[in-house]
This record gives structure tokens, C-alpha cells and sequence, in this order.
């Protein structure tokens, strides 16, 4: 294997990360506004701006919930805009809110709606304490405006400026007199043991004039607010200038609280549309720490790179060079991995396993591939909600034909007769376990009331996919892969097995399988961080760019650390390189799962029995598919390998 030529590796870079610096969105057409006066046509543009609600969350429990769950006002017209796989799956819940605004029509404190609460209604009760859960646990809202996020920005240290896609439905300020999380904003939230509802939002709508003379009217920019709690004197005719509206932890009186908004249109022609979604982007400062991450991990690469070069150029051409100009008598006294020729291609145990492993690991990797590929031209950005999951699914589903010629072809190589069992297995084995583990967590979720919940009908659909799709595709690829012959060993196999030499330490199975896979989990482990916190800590993941270069890093390092280590243990004449191969990478994702449970107890705030099973059982699919993804990428690279150096050999 040649070591990666400097150039291409730059180039590389400078192609992938572009696409994560710069954020078109192919696909996504966009939208005219005009006001209610202008004389352009209803069809070119539209006067009406709609405000959409989406699922609540928090950082402190892994149950989103829907907007209605919380007893916000409601839609007199509601209805929800068609939602794909992706959506379904993460459990996005985007449906229409009372917030609607006229272009450029500025508004000064408008009321939504009033809630009641009774003390003598146990209905009531129930809704005002679940409103006050949600304050006590910190959950967010989600809006959106022209399938943008509407942020709430803010200063935090070093004068940085913030725009978080989200804001709090309230705060707590606890029995000490100590205020949490958003009630720090507010010297007057002060009272001990108390609730303040953020009832009002400031909305401002920035939009791009466009050019009327060309035809061209205005395209929405940006969309800020700040959330304010205001206690209305006066429900019909509100001020929004009174005191923070508190609630008190004992509920002991009747209680209103009357949800208002104002809404400010500005001109910004310094935004583009297509880069309006950077005023977010650019306040994660995320992108140092990310370059520091790809140049740790071309460090590693480079030096296994180095290590293998200089194995296959010359120890390996100088052992090959020197075997073949020996006679056969000579070359029985040496020793190391030339003398384990006849048992090296022996058939491994547990073949039809191993076999099953590469095929499913075959799919996910060309799944990831395309996938990745895809959202580094932007086909997969945060603004095409859900894209990414349904990309993902579509994509395996259709990919059940490489599972099943790959687990095939490989189970005929090893001597396997039983076909039957292995092209059900490969169809069913490692689906079938994350479908259960998938099941199991969605049970939970339905139990909570969760909007996070898959509702029947998607499951049904997933399983016709799955029934109707793959597994089909998976026998028709094991078909083709058991017609053609199993890979011809480059050399004849003993009929006796060899008998392996006391082994030192390092060339054990198990310390060689744990050392194998530090490596490839070093180049992932900050990129690991940032894809954590997008699922747990719900921040926006937007680069890819990076994302793809990490993960053609990683099958690189995965391939070199395996041969190597294949290599070592060749020469201290331990032949049973088959699963060895594929458990020396894989073990990375058992790195991968105590970082998980690292990062659980020390980054995340999630409380309670239901949000810690949904984290693990969650993590463990991740776990299994990084596992067989990670393992046959080492598999077959050593499989080159040990066919490479052998092949060269000249054995009778």
C-alpha cells in the first residue's frame, strides 16, 4: 500500500471543506413576499408570512414533546404540512401557530390567547404542572418562518454574539432564590420558588428588498426574537409593559396567562438568500477546533501510511526477494510468516458469522459513503428537514444486494454449504437486532407520550421496506454471489494445522485487538463530540465537509492499523487472522461506546429512567452498526493484504 500522496490529500481537503464553509441548498426554491398594496402578481409573491411551531426539547431529557402538549395557544386552522421518513423518524412535529403576520406590517403587543387555569379543575392542574415540568427542565421552542429557524440571539462571553435556533418556554428560579438557566437574563425574576413564563415574543423579520425594476420582490433574510414575560393587567387590551408574569410553585389561586407578540420588519440587503442560514452557522465556533481534528488525524495517517510503505517496499520485498532464491530446503528452516503459507488461507471458524458481518458492513459502508457525499453538495442540509435520515434508509434498503452478494461470495470462500441460513441471516440478523432495540425504545417513548414516538403506520412502513425490499434484494444478490466460484486461495492449503508458537504479549489476541483500534478512535474523537451534541444537546450539524473527510480518514487508518498488526502477528506464525482482522477495527466502536458513557455523565444534564434507556439503547445501535462498519473496512484490507504477499511467493 502506498503511502497518500501529500497534494492529493490537500486537495482533497480544500474540495470536501468548502462545501461545509460555504451552504448553498440545491433543491429549495425561493420564496416572494410583497405587501398587500404592491401590484404584484398573487403568483410571484405572497403577502402572508405563516409561523410554524415545531416539537419541544431539552438538554436535560431525551423526550421531545409536541407544541399542543404544553397548552400553548392553538391554531383555529391547524393543519400539518406533509412530513417525509427522516422527519417521522426524528421525530420533528411541524405543524401551523396563531403567529401571522402581513409583510413589512409592523405590530405592537397583539394578543394570541388567554389560558385559564382553576384551582377546582384537576384538568387544569394537570396542564399547569406539566407547563411547569417543562420551565424546571429547561424545554425549547422551535419556530419556523420560510423554512428558516426563528433564533434567539444574545451576548455571552468575550462579547461573543449567539444565535441559538430555540427558546426557553420559561425558567425556575428555585427555593435558595438561586435562578436557572434563562431566568439569569432578568434581575427581576427575584421571587423564591417561582415559575416566569416567557408569554410575549419581539419578532424581527429581516428580508432583502430584492429588485422590483427586474421583477425581483423581497426574499426573507433572518428571523430574531427575545422572549419576554410580561403579567397583563389587562387581557384584552395588553401594554406589554408591566412586571414578569410569575407562578408560583403551590397552586393555590385561579391563574391567566395571556400569551402576546409584536413583530418588527426590517431591510437588510447585506444578506443573500442563499447564505442567510450563515448568521447561525458562524456563531458556532466550532471550525478552529475541527481544522485541529483533520490535522490530528493526517498526522496518524501519514504515519501509519509511512509504516506500511515501509513494510510492503522493504522488508516485505527484501523476505520475498531472499525466499524465492532459496531452495526448498532453505526456506523450511526459515521462520516468521513465510512459513505459515499452508494454513494462512485455512477456513475460519464461525465462517457463516463473519461472512454475514462483511456483507452488512459492505452495505453500511456504501449507504455512509453516498450519503455523506450527498450533504457535502448540500442536497442534505439542516434546511431540507429530514433529508438526511430518509437519504440513509432509502439508500439501505436498496443496498441489500451488495449485503447478499458480498456475505455470499465470502461464505463460499470459506467452504460454507449451508446457503439457505447465511442469505436469511445477512437479511435478517443484524436489521432484525437493531428493528428490536428501535422497537423497545419507541415503546418508551409511546408510554411518556413523547412526540419522538413512531407512530404505527411508519412502523408498518418501515417493515414493507424491510420485507418487501431488502430482503428480496438481499436473495438476489446471494443468488449472483453463490453462481460465481469462491476466491481462489494463492496458495494450497495443509491438511494438518500448523501448530502455533508460545506467543509474547503483545501478539496475544486479545492486547493486539485492544491496541488496534486507538488509533482510528483518535481521529474521530472530536468530530465524535460535535455529532453527540447534535442528538443530545439538539445544536445544528451542518458540517459535512468535515464530516467526509473524517470518515475517509478513518477507513484509511482502519485499513493500516489492521494490516499492520496483521503483519506482526504473520510473522510470529499466528495464522488465525480471519476474525482477528475484523474484531482489531471493530474494537473501535467499543472506544466509541465508553466515550458515549463518558460524555453522558459529564456533558450531559438528562434526569430520569426514561431519558437514560432511551440514551443507551439509542447509543447501542450506533455501537453495532459503528462495529460491523469499522470491521470489515479492517477485514478487507487485510484480506488484500495476506493475498498480496502471498501470491508473490513461488510454493510448490
Amino acid at each position: 500500500m502506498k503511502p497518500l500522496n501529500p497534494s492529493f490529500i490537500f486537495l482533497l481537503s480544500l474540495t470536501v471543506v468548502s462545501s461545509s464553509l460555504g451552504f448553498y441548498l440545491p433543491g429549495l426554491a425561493p420564496v416572494s413576499f410583497c405587501e398587500q398594496n404592491s401590484k404584484g402578481d398573487a403568483e410571484e409573491c405572497q403577502t402572508e408570512i405563516q409561523l410554524f411551531v415545531n416539537r419541544l426539547d431539552s438538554v436535560e431529557s431525551v423526550l421531545p414533546y409536541e407544541y399542543d402538549a404544553f397548552d400553548f395557544c392553538k391554531d383555529t386552522d391547524e393543519n400539518r404540512p406533509s412530513e417525509n421518513l427522516g422527519q417521522v423518524l426524528f421525530g420533528e412535529r411541524i405543524e401551523t401557530s396563531p403567529y401571522k403576520f402581513s409583510f413589512k406590517a409592523d405590530k405592537a403587543c397583539v394578543k394570541v390567547c388567554t389560558k385559564s387555569y382553576d384551582t377546582g379543575s384537576r384538568e387544569d392542574k394537570l396542564k399547569l404542572d406539566f407547563l411547569k415540568k417543562g420551565m424546571e427542565l429547561n424545554y425549547q421552542h422551535h419556530w419556523i418562518v420560510d423554512n428558516m429557524p426563528v433564533t434567539w440571539c444574545y451576548i455571552v462571553e468575550d462579547n461573543q454574539k449567539v444565535c441559538n435556533p430555540g427558546f426557553p418556554i420559561g425558567c425556575l428560579v428555585n427555593q435558595e432564590g438561586k435562578p436557572k438557566d434563562a431566568c439569569v437574563i432578568n434581575a427581576d425574576f427575584n421571587k423564591k420558588n417561582t415559575y416566569y413564563v416567557f408569554n410575549h415574543v419581539d419578532i424581527t423579520i429581516h428580508y432583502h428588498s430584492g429588485d422590483e425594476t427586474n421583477g425581483m420582490h423581497a426574499r426573507l433574510v433572518a428571523a430574531t426574537l427575545e422572549p419576554r414575560s410580561i403579567k397583563h393587567s389587562n387581557d384584552e387590551n395588553p401594554t406589554c409593559e408591566e412586571t414578569p408574569m410569575d407562578i408560583p410553585a403551590d397552586f393555590k389561586s385561579n391563574l391567566k396567562v395571556t400569551y402576546t407578540y409584536s413583530v418588527t420588519f426590517k431591510q437588510n440587503d447585506d444578506i443573500r438568500w442563499a447564505s442567510r442560514w450563515d448568521y447561525i452557522l458562524v456563531s458556532m465556533p466550532h471550525t478552529n477546533i475541527q481544522w485541529f481534528s483533520i490535522m490530528n488525524s493526517l498526522v496518524i495517517v501519514l504515519f501509519l501510511s509511512g509504516m506500511v510503505a515501509m513494510i510492503m517496499l522493504r522488508t516485505l520485498h527484501k523476505d520475498i526477494a531472499r525466499y524465492n532464491q532459496m531452495d526448498q530446503e532453505e526456506a523450511q528452516e526459515e521462520s516468521g510468516w513465510k512459513q505459515v503459507h499452508g494454513d494462512v488461507f485455512r477456513p475460519p471458524r464461525m465462517g457463516m458469522l463473519l461472512s454475514i458481518f462483511l456483507g452488512q458492513g459492505t452495505q453500511v459502508f456504501i449507504m455512509t459513503f453516498i450519503t455523506l457525499f450527498l450533504a457535502c453538495l448540500g442536497f442534505l442540509s439542516p434546511a431540507n428537514r429530514g433529508a438526511l435520515m430518509t437519504c440513509a434508509v432509502v439508500l439501505w434498503v436498496l443496498l441489500g444486494t451488495s449485503a447478499g452478494y458480498v456475505s455470499a461470495r465470502l461464505y463460499k470462500t470459506f467452504g460454507g454449504e449451508n446457503w439457505k441460513t447465511n442469505v436469511l441471516l445477512t437479511a435478517f440478523l443484524c436489521p432484525g437486532i437493531v428493528f428490536v432495540d428501535f422497537f423497545l425504545m419507541n415503546l418508551i417513548l409511546w408510554v411518556e407520550g413523547s412526540s419522538a414516538a413512531v407512530p404505527f403506520g411508519t412502523l408498518v412502513a418501515i417493515l414493507a421496506l424491510w420485507f418487501g425490499i431488502s430482503v428480496p434484494l438481499t436473495f438476489v444478490g446471494a443468488y449472483f454471489g453463490f453462481k460465481k466460484p469462491g476466491i481462489e486461495p494463492p496458495v494450497q492449503t495443509n491438511q494438518i494445522p500448523r501448530q502455533i508458537p508460545q506467543q509474547s504479549f503483545f501478539t496475544k489476541p486479545v492486547p493486539g485487538i485492544i491496541m488496534g483500534g486507538i488509533l482510528p478512535f483518535g481521529c474521530i474523537f472530536i468530530q465524535l463530540f460535535f455529532i453527540l451534541n447534535s442528538i443530545w444537546s439538539h445544536q445544528m450539524y451542518y458540517m459535512f465537509g468535515f464530516l467526509f473527510l473524517v470518515f475517509i480518514i478513518l477507513v484509511i487508518t482502519c485499513s493500516e492499523a489492521t494490516v499492520l498488526l496483521c503483519y506482526f502477528h504473520l510473522c510470529a506464525e499466528d495464522y488465525h487472522w480471519w476474525w482477528r482482522s475484523f474484531l482489531t477495527s471493530g474494537f473501535t466502536a467499543v472506544y466509541l461506546f465508553v466515550y458515549a458513557v463518558h460524555y453522558f455523565f459529564s456533558k450531559l444534564q438528562i434526569i430520569g429512567a426514561a431519558s437514560t434507556i432511551l440514551y443507551f439503547g439509542y447509543t447501542l445501535i450506533m455501537v453495532l452498526i459503528f462495529f460491523i462498519f469499522t470491521g470489515t473496512m479492517g477485514f478487507f484490507s487485510c484480506f488484500w493484504f495476506v493475498n498480496k504477499i502471498y501470491s508473490v511467493l513461488k510454493v510448490d
